[in-house]
């Protein structure tokens, strides 16, 4: 059986330091899971944080780190102004483990949890196009399929028409299109299991 990589780990420099992490979280009432081929620890099936290896360092993140007072100002938003509820711990060696430091953190991490404090998606307005729009008014029966597919499956629809800028481009779309609604298939259906 051919050995998965986990995605989480660009290299092999961290194996000994993550072995450490991972032993000083399986300490709590945490439950270690695989997701997104990655190491992930959750609480009633929610999420808490992650473990990973990168070119530099390597990270104990949590999924709504947000909500962490970060007395010791350790945590960092691994990606400004995209990432709003995750952080980041990073660590260089294995010497920076303060156990019961991060214990402090992984339990502040699991009462949060437990209280429900997460942040919500914002939800994103679907994106508009008027070529597309026009097409639905002109075929009543394109537009009554698009109504009845799920709204996910709509906005995947006009995502994919508004990013098209050439009118060739939102011709040939349109026609590609336009038989997979009228089947009542997903944009993307073909990738789903």
């Amino acid at each position: 059986m051919k050995e998965t990589k986990n995605p989480w780990m660009k290299n092999d420099q961290w194996t000994e330091a993550i072995g450490k992490l991972r032993d000083i979280v399986l300490k709590t009432e945490l439950v270690e899971t695989q997701k997104w081929g990655g190491e992930v620890y959750t609480i009633n099936n929610k999420n808490v944080i992650g473990i990973g290896g990168f070119k530099n360092y390597f990270a104990l993140w949590f999924w709504n780190g947000v909500f962490l007072k970060d007395e010791a100002k350790v945590l960092v938003n691994a990606n400004e102004g995209v990432t709003k509820g995750l952080r980041q711990w990073r660590f260089t060696s294995a010497d920076e483990l303060n156990e019961k430091l991060i214990l402090q953190y992984l339990h502040e991490a699991i009462a949060n949890e437990k209280a429900g404090l997460t942040l919500k998606p914002e939800k994103k307005e679907a994106m508009q196009c008027d070529f597309f729009a026009a097409a639905l008014r002109d075929n009543t029966a394109l537009k009554a399929a698009l109504e009845q597919l799920t709204p996910f499956k709509q906005k995947e629809y006009w995502e994919y028409m508004a990013t098209a800028k050439q009118e060739k481009t939102k011709v040939a779309r349109l026609e590609k299109i336009t038989p997979m609604i009228l089947e009542g298939k997903g944009f993307n259906d073909k990738y789903r299991k």
